[in-house]
This record gives C-alpha cells, sequence and structure tokens, in this order.
C-alpha cells in the first residue's frame, strides 16, 4: 500500500491511497468520503482500464453535488421515504436531500473526511465518528470500513459499527461501474444477473410501496444473465417508467447468513466480469438513469447509463416498514457488513 497526501479540508489532510496485488489491480482510495476513485483491472487480452466512473481530482468528488461516485454511504443507504422515522415513540426529522425524502443519509458519510489507518496485514481502515443528530439521526455513532486487496483478485469492504443510542443504520459503498472501462460508451450491453426472485416496486417517489413482487413474467427478471439493455426502455412497464430505467432494490436469495453470491455481470466485448458477494438481504440495481452530461475523468462525458451500480444492502425505507428486514442497532450492539467485488475474465 502507498499513500499520498493531495490536499487538506478544514485542517484534515486528505490521502490517497493505493492497493495493488500480485497480479496488477490497482484501487486508489481517498479518506474524503471513503471514495473509491479508480480501478483498473484486465480484459481478456491482458489490457488494463479504469472501470470506475469518476474524477481526476479530489477538489472535484468535493465539489460534485448529487452522483455519489465511489463514495461510502450512510448513515442510511437509499431513501427515507418524507424524510423522517419514528423510533421508541420519537419522530425523528432527517436532512431531505431528494424532493421530500431523504437519500443516502441526507447529508452523508460520502461528504465526511474519515481518519485512516494503514493496518498491518494490508487493509486500510477508515473511521468516521457521527455525532448525535448529524442529518437528524440519533445517537453517536462509530463506524469501521476496512479495504482489502487479495490476490484472487478480490476487493473487499467491511463494515462495523456501534452507537450509544437504538439508531437506524444501512451501509454500502456507491461505485459507478462499466467493465468495457470507464467512459467508453453505456453499459446496456453489460450481461447482468441478479440472484433475486422478487424486488420491491416503488412509488413515484422511488419510495418502495411495501409489496415484494416476483421476477418472473417482468423486464426485472435477471436470474438468467441477459443483457441490461434488453428490456431497458420498455415504456409499458410502470416501473421502468418511474425509474427511467432500473433503479430498484432487488430481494436476495439467501440460503443462511453467510456470504453468498448476489450479482455476476459480463461485458462481452472486453471480457471482464465482476462477481458481487454480500451477506446483505438486498442490493440495489441503478443503470446510471440521472447521469447528465457530467465532466468526469480525462476529459469524458457520462450520459444516461455510462455506469451501473449494484449496492448491496438492507432495504430502502425499512425504517418505516416494519414488514422489511430490521435496520434497527441497538445501543452497545454491533453492526457488520462485508461486500466483495470479484474480478475475472470470461
Amino acid at each position: 500500500m502507498t499513500k499520498e497526501c493531495v490536499t487538506e479540508r478544514n485542517g484534515q489532510a486528505l490521502f490517497v491511497f493505493t492497493l495493488t496485488n500480485r497480479n496488477g489491480l490497482e484501487a486508489r482510495i481517498t479518506n474524503y468520503g471513503g471514495i473509491l476513485m479508480s480501478l483498473r483491472t484486465p480484459d481478456r487480452n491482458g489490457v488494463f482500464e479504469d472501470i470506475l466512473l469518476g474524477f481526476d481530482t479530489i477538489h472535484e468528488y468535493m465539489a460534485e453535488p448529487q452522483w455519489f461516485f465511489g463514495g461510502l454511504i450512510g448513515r442510511y443507504a437509499n431513501r427515507i421515504g418524507d424524510a423522517r422515522f419514528q423510533l421508541n415513540g420519537v419522530q425523528y426529522t432527517l436532512r431531505k436531500n431528494d424532493g421530500q425524502h431523504s437519500l443516502h443519509g441526507g447529508d452523508g458519510f460520502d461528504r465526511r473526511v474519515w481518519t485512516p489507518e494503514e493496518l498491518t496485514d494490508g487493509r486500510l481502515r477508515l473511521t468516521y465518528s457521527s455525532p448525535h443528530g448529524e442529518a437528524g439521526f440519533p445517537g453517536n455513532l462509530l463506524v469501521h470500513a476496512d479495504y482489502s486487496l487479495s490476490d484472487e483478485n478480490a476487493l473487499e469492504l467491511a463494515f462495523h459499527a456501534t452507537a450509544d443510542q437504538d439508531t437506524p443504520i444501512n451501509l454500502t459503498a456507491h461505485p459507478y461501474f462499466n467493465l468495457a472501462g470507464a467512459g467508453r460508451g453505456d453499459v446496456r450491453r453489460h450481461v447482468l444477473m441478479l440472484n433475486a426472485n422478487r424486488f420491491t416496486p416503488v412509488d413515484p417517489g422511488l419510495i418502495p410501496t411495501g409489496e415484494m413482487r416476483y421476477v418472473s413474467g417482468t423486464p426485472f427478471d435477471f436470474r438468467s444473465p441477459i443483457p441490461i439493455g434488453t428490456n431497458i426502455d420498455n415504456t409499458s412497464d410502470e416501473q421502468l417508467k418511474i425509474g427511467l430505467g432500473y433503479d430498484h432494490n432487488w430481494i436476495l436469495n439467501r440460503t443462511g447468513d453467510g456470504m453468498e453470491l448476489a450479482a455476476r455481470v459480463v461485458e462481452p466485448t472486453s471480457g471482464r466480469m465482476l462477481e458481487i458477494h454480500t451477506a446483505e438481504p438486498g442490493i440495489q440495481f441503478y443503470s446510471g438513469n440521472y447521469l447528465t452530461d457530467v465532466a468526469g475523468k480525462a476529459g469524458q462525458r457520462y450520459g444516461p447509463r455510462s455506469g451501473l451500480c449494484l449496492e448491496t444492502q438492507h432495504f430502502p425505507d425499512s425504517p418505516n416498514r416494519p414488514e422489511f428486514p430490521s435496520t434497527l442497532l441497538k445501543a452497545g450492539a454491533t453492526f457488520s457488513s462485508r461486500t466483495i467485488w470479484r474480478f475475472g475474465n470470461s
């Protein structure tokens, strides 16, 4: 692991850390927002490309208003309806940043400076202390996020968190992938498999209705691998119309509490393949629908569907949906979550 101090913010040093493995894979991470800035992987011919959308400098990430490129997301990934929830008889009001709703924590962890630590086993640990009342959430929350890159071409992110009050929590990361290479067209030809029989439909505000609908016979059926573009422009499907494409939570098929395959993506021209493993109950597939001529790396312009996100998570709006798996972290208990991105070629 190497590190470079590139700037500071409010007196706090901002670093870029570079993780590499013996096969040449390279991940660059900054302690500003825990952002995964770049990820270089080889195609089937051994040619390396950066497969993440984003920016060249930390200053551009700090100025970026809404895309969440590569950041660590909390306290609550995804949306909470009407930016409020009730807990232990108290109603909490959150910061609204998505119309009337709270998205990705309102004023979230991707905008914070994390304290970095290089662990002796090669992991990069990032730590953030979220004070009681930040963005409206209760309790002082201490979060560790550990990044590691193995010689088996697996990048792992492990979260651990504790709080001194009961509080909802839903942590994830938000990389935008384009396995052809960042800026090399859209992701319609990427072939996607999602290990999920059901998904959670949404209302016009992209808040789950509470239904857990079977994917069979719908454009949301990715149980067998199909190109993302196969149904994405199906204007007769109400859910695709609402999201302007895919921006939904899939309910993962699970056989236990451990790590299981959630998704597989293959880009047919380069042969690059990504597998995602998690112990979380859900995954948000977002097809980059709202990207609008964003000025990205090396002069690239990112438009709709320039990248895709596969965010491992609990379900959106769970604090207001008792029928969904609970996101409550009890005072003194420990929250843990892992995501593994494994890279290869087809």
